[in-house]
């Protein structure tokens, strides 16, 4: 826990300014992103401080798939069921405003405005899907 960062206080609950989803996974949270891209754009947060997605190595990627499901069973549980039309992924250093990984799940993606679709643009050099 990193009494700094705001992700680690969401995830703890100590923010009261954001609401957490539903999510079945204990290990996990997901809350609204504040400048969503989206219509739906939430982000997939670990309880436990961890760097950005650099820091992910070969043993992450179970955490990496249950963050994904938990992702579209968010999108399902808010009535958005296309899930051809999502769009997952990382933001890389140093493009992540929070150094506690986090992953954005947008949908639709063919709804992105102009921006978003350059800020979350496919495997571009600030932002890995």
């Amino acid at each position: 826990y990193d009494g700094k960062c705001v992700f680690c206080r969401i995830a703890r609950r100590e923010e009261p300014g954001t609401a957490l989803l539903p999510c079945e996974d204990e290990d996990l949270v997901c809350f609204r992103d504040i400048k969503p891209g989206a219509p739906h754009h939430y982000l997939v947060v670990p309880v436990k401080h961890m760097g950005n997605c650099k820091t992910l190595k070969t043993e992450h990627i179970p955490l990496v798939k249950r963050m994904m499901e938990v992702g579209k069973a968010v999108l399902q549980k808010n009535n958005f069921s296309d899930l051809n039309d999502v769009r997952m992924g990382f933001h890389w250093p140093p493009f992540c405003s929070i150094a506690h990984l986090h992953l954005h799940v947008l949908a639709p993606a063919s709804q992105l405005g102009f921006l978003s679709r350059i800020y979350y643009r496919v495997n571009s050099y600030w932002f890995i899907t």
